[in-house]
C-alpha cells in the first residue's frame, strides 16, 4: 500500500484519514514444478482487495531487479557454500528501494504501508512531518548534525515478528514506512479480515516458501540452476562414509541430513566444498555442532551508524538471532567484528 498526507481524507478509512492506493510487485515470472504460475492468483486477489475498499490499484514488475540483486546472489552464496536468506535481500532491494522509490516518485506517495508484524519508534504521525532525505551515503557526516534516528522494535505478536527479515533495510526507508499490523495479533488481524469481507484471502495458506518464489521442492528447484556437485555423508567422528547427496550446497549447517538407510537422525556440521563431502553428526547435543566465536560481515546499522558505546568501549552485548523466530541470544560484539558468547 501506498499512502499520502493526512489532510487527504477518504470515506474508506475515515478514522486514519489516508489516501491509500494498492500496489501489486510481480518480482518472479517462472511457473513452479507443476506448472503453476502462482503470481497471476496473487495479483487477482490483491485486486479484488482493492475493488472492495474502493482504492486505485496498480501493477509494477521487478523481475529483473529481483534476478539480478536478489536471486544471483543467492545462488552465489550457494555456490560458496553459505545459506543467505533472501527474503531479507529482497526487502532491502526491492520493496524497501526500488518499490518505495517508485511510491513516492512515480504515485506522489508520502509513504508506504507493509503487512509486516513490525513497529518502528515513531508515531505513525511523524512520518508524515519529518524532513529527511535520502541523500548521497558518505562516509562521514557532520557531527554537529542532529538527527533523530527512528528505531526497528518488535511487533506485539513476538511469535509472528518479522523484525528479522527488515534487519537490512535502511533508515531512509524505515522513515517512510508505516506498520500497522505491529501492534495488532495475526489472530486478530484475521477477525478484522473476515470482518471486512476478505473471505477469499483468509482461505490462502499462510507462505512459508522463498521471498516472491513460493514454497517449492528446494532440491529440485535450486538444482534447476545450479550444476549438482554429488559427493558423500562422512561421520566426522570416525570418518566413515554414511551415504550420497547431490550437492553440498543443498544442506545447511546444523540441519538434518536425510540419508537413506539409516534411521537415526544425523545433522550437518561442515561442508567441504572442494572434495564435496558433508561432515554429520548423530545427535543434536554433538560438540562439532556448537560454536562460542564466530565471524561476520560488514555491519548494517539501521540508525546508519554504530552505536556510540561500541565506538567508545571497542565492546557491546547485544541480542543475536540467524534464523527467524530462533530464541534471542546474549552475545558480545568486538570491534574486529567477532562475535562470541558471552
Amino acid at each position: 500500500m501506498v499512502m499520502n498526507n493526512p489532510r487527504y481524507h477518504t470515506p474508506i478509512f475515515p478514522l486514519l484519514g489516508y489516501q491509500v492506493t494498492g500496489v501489486y510487485m510481480n518480482n518472479w515470472d517462472v511457473v513452479d514444478e507443476h506448472g503453476i504460475c502462482s503470481a497471476e492468483k496473487d495479483c487477482e486477489d490483491a485486486y479484488r482487495v482493492c475493488q472492495t475498499l474502493d482504492i486505485p490499484f496498480h501493477q509494477v514488475s521487478y523481475v529483473k531487479e529481483y534476478w539480478h540483486e536478489v536471486f544471483s546472489y543467492f545462488l552465489s552464496e550457494y555456490e560458496k557454500g553459505r545459506t543467505p536468506n533472501p527474503d531479507i535481500l529482497c526487502n532491502k532491494h526491492i520493496k524497501f528501494n526500488h518499490f518505495l522509490n517508485y511510491a513516492i516518485d512515480n504515485l506522489g506517495a508520502d509513504a508506504i504501508a507493509t503487512g509486516h508484524y513490525s513497529r518502528t519508534s515513531h508515531e505513525d504521525e511523524e512520518i508524515f512531518q519529518h524532513q529527511y532525505s535520502r541523500g548521497p551515503q558518505t562516509l562521514f557526516r557532520n557531527r554537529f548534525e542532529k538527527r533523530n534516528y527512528v528505531k526497528l522494535l518488535q511487533a506485539a505478536d513476538h511469535f509472528k515478528d518479522q523484525t528479522f527479515f527488515l534487519s537490512q533495510i535502511s533508515q531512509y526507508a524505515l522513515r517512510k514506512t508505516l506498520f500497522p499490523l505491529g501492534g495488532l495479533t495475526k489472530d486478530f488481524v484475521k477477525k478484522i479480515a473476515a470482518e471486512a469481507g476478505f473471505h477469499h484471502v483468509l482461505k490462502r495458506k499462510e507462505s512459508m516458501g522463498i521471498c516472491f518464489i513460493g514454497e517449492r521442492n528446494f532440491e529440485k528447484f535450486i538444482l534447476e540452476y545450479l550444476e549438482p556437485q554429488p559427493g558423500n555423508f562422512v561421520s566426522i567422528e570416525d570418518g566413515k562414509i554414511l551415504g550420497t547427496h547431490k550437492g553440498w550446497f543443498l544442506f545447511t549447517l546444523g540441519q538434518r541430513a536425510r540419508i537413506g538407510g539409516l534411521r537415526d537422525a544425523w545433522f550437518v556440521v561442515d561442508k567441504d566444498v572442494a572434495t564435496s563431502d558433508v561432515f554429520v553428526a548423530p545427535c543434536t547435543d554433538h560438540p562439532a555442532l556448537y560454536r562460542d566465536l564466530l565471524r561476520t560481515d560488514r555491519m548494517h546499522w539501521i540508525s546508519e551508524e554504530p552505536p556510540a558505546e561500541l565506538v567508545n568501549t571497542k565492546m557491546m552485548e547485544c541480542h543475536f538471532r540467524f534464523q527467524h523466530q530462533m530464541a534471542l541470544s546474549m552475545f558480545a560484539i568486538g570491534h574486529k567484528l567477532f562475535l562470541s558468547s558471552a
